[in-house]
């Protein structure tokens, strides 16, 4: 397994956590959340939670003042088996959740990899965890400042990762080119010509307030429309230095209005070639191929997993919004069958469609499907792709395949 599919599989393992952790609520603020960065004592974290022991049994409510001094004891325990952070810091969860029926469940939780580096210390304490700055971490890779315009309207975006958000629309007053009766030609192409500048300042304006305090963190700019509105703007160097000099390029683009960011980024596919969108729909776009023109695509959770016990999956394709479980039912006479069930719901009993017999829940072996499907992958050297669900390909591979397919190294038959 190469690094990109560790990194797939690492923030998976992690989104799930942090949905299990949303999930959570505790009857008061007693659910308690810990951010170390990796140049924090082990020890200063301990003398931390031993004062928040200490001042929390000030706390009023006897059951939030318990459960609170339970969770940081808890921590505390916890913090023993450390020396010193992980590379990147850790998180520690801890607290009394609400379990139904008015009864409460000890969670604790530390997750020690997170995808980027803890920047500062954080204690909180509240009737959620709080997971907002791990999800962050976990955002799309890739920033880039998106402008289409034409002499009529323009819009100004984001493309992050994988997700084109526009954000800023402007209307132009310039003239069409019939002058109006009474006006001498001079002096309507003068006018006509002084509404552009005008437009293309209020475009670069709308660009520099947006970006510009973006710049750092940008990879780039893309600028699209017709020609030669967008020559013209550029070659007019209207934005700002910085941004000027982030310019990737300029794209012919029909349509100027939202949609047009769309298009721009498609228009951009060959400078976009390594950002993790224009990788999910190449994957996609290979997969299709071969679904309507070959004989190398595999879908559904069945077939293709069959085609990789065979070693026969070249890339396993699965949709990051896959929220299922798979339960393998071995009855006495040792047939064995799976089942894929929602993660939300109870594992149900099985009857054997070979023998009859009946497996109960309890007899039964249940594992993520995503993790159950790498783990085999990675037994047959296969590769694996985390498809978002942030593009039209994406939501196809989710909604039409049951968010599993695969492209196969050779025709099985299957």
């Amino acid at each position: 397994m190469n690094d990109d599919d560790q990194s797939d599989r690492r923030k998976y393992e992690f989104r799930k956590v942090i949905e299990e952790l949303t999930e959570y609520s505790g009857s008061g603020t007693q659910l308690v959340s810990i951010y170390v960065p990796s140049d924090r004592q082990i020890s200063d974290i301990v003398a931390h939670v031993t004062q928040e022991h200490s001042e929390a049994s000030n706390i009023k409510s006897k059951q939030t003042r318990t459960a609170v001094q339970d969770a940081l004891t808890s921590i505390k325990d916890r913090l023993r088996y450390y020396d010193n952070p992980p590379e990147n810091g850790m998180v520690l969860f801890s607290g009394a959740i609400d379990a139904g029926g008015g009864q409460t469940d000890m969670v604790t939780k530390v997750l020690e990899h997170p995808p980027q580096p803890i920047e500062s210390f954080i204690y909180h304490c509240d009737s959620a965890f709080l997971t907002e700055p791990l999800e962050e971490m976990l955002g799309d890779k890739g920033l880039f400042g998106l402008i289409v315009l034409d002499r009529r309207e323009a819009n100004v975006g984001w493309l992050k990762g994988k997700r084109v958000e526009p954000v800023k629309s402007a209307s132009s007053l310039v003239p069409g080119k019939q002058r109006k009766g009474g006006q001498s030609a001079q002096r309507f192409a003068r006018l006509r010509l002084e509404a552009i500048d005008n437009f293309y300042q209020e475009v670069a304006e709308m660009a520099d307030d947006l970006f510009v305090p973006k710049r750092h963190e940008m990879d780039g700019v893309l600028v699209g429309g017709p020609s030669p509105t967008k020559d013209e703007f550029l070659d007019g160097e209207y934005l700002h230095h910085e941004l000027q000099d982030l310019v990737l390029g300029k794209f012919d683009v029909s349509y100027t209005d939202e949609s047009g960011l769309s298009d721009l980024v498609d228009a951009a596919s060959d400078v976009l070639a390594e950002t993790e969108m224009m990788k999910d729909k190449s994957q996609m776009d290979e997969f299709f191929k071969e679904l309507h023109q070959g004989e190398l695509a595999t879908y559904g959770f069945e077939s293709t997993r069959q085609n990789l016990m065979m070693g026969a999956v070249d890339r396993l394709l699965l949709s990051e919004d896959l929220r299922q479980d798979v339960v393998t039912y071995v009855c006495e006479n040792d047939h064995e069958q799976r089942e894929v069930i929602d993660r939300r719901k109870n594992t149900p009993d099985h009857e054997c469609e070979q023998c009859g017999d009946v497996v109960t829940a309890e007899a039964a072996t249940r594992e993520d499907i995503i993790e159950h499907l790498i783990d085999i992958a990675e037994q047959r050297g296969t590769e694996t792709k985390l498809i978002s669900t942030d593009f039209e390909e994406g939501e196809q591979l989710m909604n039409a395949f049951g968010g599993i397919a695969g492209i196969l190294r050779y025709s099985t038959g299957i």
